[in-house]
């Protein structure tokens, strides 16, 4: 209401918002239980055209942006942050591509990204490459016209889901991070398989699964950008999508926000409904600021990475450590309102203070985000000099 969004950011919110309360909302509980994602959600992606939001509209997309993909996010995660985050990883590994895949590579591989026929993750993390990302083993071995895949990938967001996978491989181990490259990987590629599939805390509606590679031989011009490229793809795309992250929280947020003031308008206590205490009202009161400021810093970061500026990484991951830790707060006192019935899985807010941690872990976890910070603080004062 405060944002001056565009008729067509304004749509987007509203396609997002009717697809997450009338397909995703009647099988979260379900969702969240059994750990599974639903074909016909993704179907229903694909349908709603939301998919489009990551690619430029010469692919097919529509082109809007970081904002658009932070107000489809954003909407989505109120309800559900599983649904959010497997619909957001759709986002992180269309960004690489578009960055810098080659022209072929995308024309190949946008539009049907667009149209939801195929699904694409993100592969970076391994079991020793997670905030140390440049520490990456799974090897990438020259073989004629192939680059020759060992290794795994763990805790892979839409692995399993997805048909194409951004996979960050070591072509140069004697180089550390200037040894990283990108390569774009077919699910059914021989040699490519699943390990297993993640039990977690929350977002558990969308799959997490380990990679493996074995022998996998993809072709040279799979490549995404140059050889030694794979560590500055990585962060030029965390660099946007962590907006995606902050929207994510900002939802979730939102969410349990939502939840509790209803809950304090019903709940009655000593003969008044719990609303009307004052220690309820500034509870309310607080987290509704803080989710509205988390919301605005976010806009904020996303309209500045849209506007094509080059040094995002501050905004970025500022918008990323407050709203991650305004989701966490803003949460476990929703199901603090709540009281013992927040605790309970009969209401949504236990579900949401579970799916709220991980914004303040994955895409770097929020110690990382505030090194970058302090990093680009650092770097600003010394260009003054």
């Amino acid at each position: 209401m405060y944002y001056n969004l565009s008729e067509e950011e304004k749509m987007i919110k509203e396609v997002a918002k009717n697809l997450a309360e009338e397909k995703i909302k009647p099988l979260r509980e379900e969702m969240d239980r059994k750990s599974y994602f639903p074909p016909e959600i993704r179907e229903e992606f694909g349908r709603s055209d939301l998919l489009r939001i990551f690619v430029p509209e010469e692919y097919e997309g529509l082109g809007m942006g970081v904002m658009g993909m932070a107000l489809a996010i954003e909407e989505l995660s109120i309800v559900d942050g599983g649904c959010a985050a497997a619909f957001a990883a759709n986002g992180l590994g269309a960004t690489s591509l578009v960055l810098l895949g080659s022209e072929e590579q995308k024309k190949k591989y946008l539009p049907p990204i667009a149209s939801g026929e195929k699904w694409v993750a993100f592969a970076l993390t391994e079991p020793e490459a997670g905030s140390d990302a440049g520490n990456v083993k799974l090897k990438a071995d020259k073989d004629g016209d192939h680059y020759v895949l060992n290794g795994n990938k763990i805790f892979i967001t839409n692995g399993g889901e997805a048909d194409y996978y951004v996979v960050i491989v070591a072509t140069d181990r004697t180089k550390g991070m200037r040894g990283l490259s990108a390569i774009f990987v077919e699910k059914g590629t021989e040699g490519f398989s699943f390990g297993k599939e993640e039990d977690k805390m929350g977002i558990r509606a969308a799959p997490t699964r380990e990679l493996v590679f074995s022998d996998c031989k993809v072709p040279k011009e799979n490549l995404l950008g140059k050889e030694g490229m794979g560590f500055i793809i990585a962060m030029k795309t965390f660099d946007r999508t962590r907006a995606g992250i902050a929207a994510q929280a900002v939802g979730i947020a939102q969410g349990a926000l939502t939840e509790a003031i209803s809950y304090a308008n019903i709940r009655k206590q000593f003969g008044k409904r719990i609303g009307e205490f004052q220690a309820i009202q500034i509870k309310l009161a607080e987290m509704a600021t803080k989710v509205e400021a988390a919301r605005a810093l976010t806009y904020l970061a996303a309209r500045y990475i849209d506007s094509g500026a080059s040094n995002i990484s501050k905004i970025s991951s500022q918008a990323k450590l407050f709203a991650s830790d305004v989701a966490m707060e803003v949460t476990t006192e929703a199901v603090q309102v709540l009281g013992g019935y927040g605790y309970m899985k009969e209401y949504p807010v236990e579900k949401m203070m579970r799916d709220a941690k991980i914004t303040q872990i994955y895409e770097g976890t929020n110690e990382i985000q505030k090194l970058v910070i302090a990093r680009e603080l650092l770097k600003e004062d010394l260009r003054k000099k």
